[in-house]
């Protein structure tokens, strides 16, 4: 390979080469994966507790269905 071919190929190689932009800027993909790490923790912990909400409810069952046989699965 000559100097010439080898200063050509170079050539040509850092032509077809091309940066690529992002759409945004970079911090915005942290505030957005930020948003959605918070909006799945809201949702999480408004599933918190929900067990102890009807207490009463589960309370009264239990007591009518003390007696039943049927017990437990």
């Amino acid at each position: 390979m000559s100097l010439v071919t080898a200063v050509q190929t170079a050539t040509v190689l850092t032509e077809t080469v091309h940066a690529r932009e992002l759409p945004m800027e970079s911090w915005v993909y942290g505030l957005i994966a930020l948003t959605i790490f918070a909006a799945l923790g809201f949702v999480v912990a408004s599933y918190r507790d929900v067990a102890n909400r009807h207490a009463a409810k589960a309370a009264a069952y239990a007591a009518r269905h003390a007696g039943d046989e049927h017990g437990g699965h």
